[in-house]
């Protein structure tokens, strides 16, 4: 069913999605609850771990982090950069930031709650962190 404006009625609506009920990571996608341009859900990386260098195209990530001491790593243009975070820390990566993450503690999981600015996860491997220039960014 269709509203004046051409909107299906679950556009205006609230959508609950129980702990447990996420498809796979994502917890808000088009897929899940047909949202339009955010996607979020719960990322945990395991004890002494670490991602591939990436970044997620145009999207802004920004992340909550639950448990764990997860360390953000960027390149400021002269040398490697390492945020470390804690349990109620927010960080945000913006679009095109070439980063990792990686979690150094070899007991402990890192959990994170992600909230992208586009309907689907993006992510776009390099083959090593840089600092992101103008042309880039736009």
């Amino acid at each position: 069913m269709t509203d004046h404006d051409g909107t299906t009625r679950t556009a205006h609506r609230v959508h609950h999605v129980p702990a447990g009920d996420a498809e796979g990571r994502a917890a808000i996608s088009g897929g899940t609850t047909g949202s339009r341009g955010l996607w979020m859900g719960l990322v945990e990386n395991p004890p002494l771990s670490a991602t591939d260098d990436h970044h997620h195209g145009a999207s802004e990530a920004g992340i909550y982090v639950v448990s764990g001491h997860p360390v953000f790593v960027y390149h400021d243009g002269t040398q490697e950069v390492r945020l470390q975070g804690g349990p109620g820390d927010f960080f945000l990566v913006p679009p095109y930031v070439p980063h990792r993450e990686e979690n150094p503690d070899p007991h402990e999981p890192v959990v994170v709650v992600i909230a992208r600015t586009t309907q689907e996860p993006i992510k776009v491997s390099v083959p090593r962190l840089y600092r992101l220039g103008r042309a880039e960014a736009r």
